[in-house]
Formats: structure tokens, sequence, C-alpha cells
């Protein structure tokens, strides 16, 4: 399993020890709101957990948690997954962070280097991302990564907005570039 490292976080894959902390960010309805529209319960979390550390042994990637390095604590996660969580799909990144760490840039920072590992790592042809349209923070974050609007479509039961990059388009980005600096 791989772990990544970042100015300022550590992405660990999810595992039993984060449980806590995963639990904490999962059960925020405001956090929640564009993900399943609902606080995840302690049941929902621990699926979650046994569902990504089932993923890591199959495929080699799936869910991160966000660690901040100066205190330890878990303020986010993220994903390298397939869209839908369905294997012929391609790959996406999302991710989700406590309330607590909206607006201090760990979404891109994290994002940047989930992004670069895939593109370096597992070679696609492209990443997307998808999002509600009301979830404007998450769509900045895309755009920071260089990614473009793509349409509409419906995914994870939701109607949401699609955002792709090329591996073409990422290797002439500002934020390959920031990755490239960072790693």
């Amino acid at each position: 399993m791989t772990l990544l490292l970042t100015p300022r976080l550590r992405l660990e894959p999810l595992e039993d020890r984060h449980f806590e902390g995963l639990h904490r960010l999962n059960s925020d309805p405001v956090v929640m709101r564009y993900i399943t529209g609902r606080p995840d319960t302690r049941e929902d979390t621990q699926s979650m957990i046994d569902r990504v550390k089932a993923r890591w042994a199959e495929l080699g990637y799936s869910w991160w948690g966000f660690i901040r390095q100066d205190n330890g604590d878990l303020v986010g996660t993220g994903c390298i997954q397939h869209l839908n969580r369905d294997p012929a799909g391609p790959l996406e990144t999302g991710w989700r962070l406590r309330q607590d760490a909206w607006g201090q840039g760990y979404a891109s920072e994290a994002a940047r280097h989930m992004v670069g590992w895939a593109f370096k790592t597992l070679q696609p042809e492209f990443i997307c991302a998808v999002c509600q349209p009301e979830n404007t923070p998450s769509s900045t974050v895309m755009e920071r990564l260089g990614m473009s609007f793509t349409g509409l479509g419906r995914w994870y039961d939701m109607d949401c907005k699609r955002y792709d990059i090329t591996a073409a388009q990422w290797l002439a980005s500002p934020a390959k570039t920031k990755y490239d600096a960072e790693a």
C-alpha cells in the first residue's frame, strides 16, 4: 500500500486505526451533504474501511486518510478509484475534509499528490472527478488541478458535474509543476 507525503500531509491508506477520525469526518452532516446526503453511522464508517482495505489489496489503490504531519490529526480523506465504483469505469479522484480544515488548501495539496501518483504509477489516459453542481469548492479544486468541465451526468445516484484531465494536460499543467516541486 502506498504512502504519499505532501508538504503538510501524510496520505495513509485507510485502515481500522483511522476509524475514529474517519467517523468524525463522515458523521458530519455538513461534510456529507454533497457526498451521500446524510451523515454516516458507525456501521457505515466500518463498512467503508472494510471496502477500502479490500480494494487496496485487490487493486493497489483506493482511499487515503489525510493526516496532518504537525499533529497527527486526520483532517480529510481522498481517493483514486473507478468512477461510480465500476471497474470498467475511468479512474476518478475525490476528497472530503473536516469543516475546520476547509479553505486551507489541503484538498488541492492532497489532490495534486493523488493525481500525480496515479498518472506516474497507473498511467491512465485521463482521470476524472465528479461533484454535485452546487459544490463550488470541489469544482474549484478540480479546476486548480487543471481539469476541464466535460458535462453533466448521474453517478453515485446523484446528478453531478464531471471534470477530466488527460495525461498530456497533466504534464503541461501548473498543478504538475507544483507537484514536482513538492514531491
